[in-house]
């Protein structure tokens, strides 16, 4: 967002892009945790006691990103919406990049002892495999936006993510590939997948230099999906294994509840899923057309002659609706005719203002009257 917009008007246009559907995006990262707590508790105890530190930090850039995003209409001046733009794009790298981090520990394993505990301190998780997944979380995120961008938005944003999207596609991609060809040394048919996903990888270079941003958004995709598969069939039946020793590693069978839990979450998993996800299509197709500076909606101020604007919308809710604060009627001063005068037979307050003749002079400088205009001055 700082790089890809300079007017105001281009920043709303990035944040409307996501408006409607980017908190609901952040729930399927609840609903995964709490699906691995019922599903392996064993698992999601090791896991989440050995990784506390940068779960706790990707939890962090989570809430700061959503606080920027909710924050960032709430103010008037530059500086505050500069730090809460920079904000959201901090936070949304954190995110990437320790969620990529997690992913390429658990396949590549910790140093857990017999009793399913972390040996070596609170930072035992680092190490190549962190940064790899780290850096490949942050690559794949950054040209899937660019797709998404190009794929939503018309006009100068639309051509500078095209241009971004084919030229960095290529080198964001390196710590993904490395963690996908790491992944399969023990299973030799893997490679297979792996060679669909770069083969996908490459379509999708193609797809964004032909400007087909559907195809391109759905083979990178893909693309993910073929190199994940590839990874945990990899480390099947692990589901987290030790580097200390094989014999203490997590598996499927040892940290799974019992049948009837497993039971009971199928059923519920087969009942809810579907319509999740189908209101997830709906929320999507609502606002699958795209966004251009033309027809997001200018940010209507009141600006009062002492310079303080109070702004009337915010970027990522108003979804192209404007509000606009109409001025408050000025009574002259001085003048020896009410305001206020009652309607015969209700109780209604009928307000009359007496129109200002002029504004030159010392009286129009301190009277302190408001006008709504753009913020942009037109």
């Amino acid at each position: 967002m700082p790089v890809l917009s300079r007017t105001e008007r281009q920043k709303r246009v990035l944040l409307n892009t996501i408006g409607p559907t980017w908190d609901g995006n952040e729930v399927w990262l609840v609903t995964a945790a709490g699906a691995t707590f019922a599903a392996f508790p064993h698992w999601y105890a090791s896991l989440f006691s050995a990784l506390y530190i940068p779960l706790t930090l990707c939890l962090l850039a989570l809430i700061f990103r959503a606080v920027a995003i909710e924050y960032r209409g709430k103010g008037h001046s530059q500086a505050w919406k500069s730090f809460w733009t920079w904000a959201m794009a901090v936070g949304s790298a954190g995110i990437a990049f320790f969620i990529g981090a997690m992913l390429a520990i658990t396949s590549s394993g910790l140093p857990l002892n017999d009793n399913g505990d972390i040996v070596g301190g609170a930072f035992a998780w680092i190490g190549w495999p962190a940064v790899f997944g780290g850096l490949g979380g942050v690559g794949f995120a950054l040209v899937h936006g660019l797709i998404f961008l190009g794929l939503k938005t018309q006009g100068d944003i639309r051509d500078k993510s095209q241009r971004g999207a084919r030229r960095m596609l290529l080198p964001c991609s390196i710590g993904f590939l490395i963690w996908f060809g790491l992944s399969i040394t023990q299973r030799p048919w893997l490679i297979a997948v792996v060679v669909a996903a770069v083969i996908a990888l490459g379509a999708t270079y193609f797809a964004v230099r032909s400007g087909a941003e559907k195809a391109a958004f759905a083979l990178h995709g893909f693309y993910l999906v073929l190199g994940l598969f590839a990874v945990f069939a990899g480390a099947y039946p692990n589901v987290l294994p030790s580097t200390l020793d094989s014999a203490n590693s997590l598996t499927i069978a040892s940290a799974s509840s019992s049948d009837y839990t497993l039971t009971v979450m199928l059923v519920v998993t087969v009942i809810c899923l579907p319509i999740i996800i189908g209101y997830q299509i709906f929320s999507y197709r609502m606002f699958l057309g795209r966004i251009a500076e033309t027809t997001s909606p200018k940010p209507t101020v009141c600006r009062w002659r002492s310079g303080h604007e109070i702004p009337t919308a915010d970027p990522a809710r108003s979804a192209g609706r404007s509000a606009r604060i109409l001025p408050l009627p000025v009574q002259r001063p001085g003048s020896g005719r009410g305001h206020r005068a009652h309607r015969r037979g209700s109780g209604a307050i009928n307000h009359r203002v007496k129109p200002r003749r002029g504004l030159g002079g010392a009286g129009a400088a301190g009277s302190g009257s408001a006008r709504s205009e753009p913020l942009d001055g037109s």
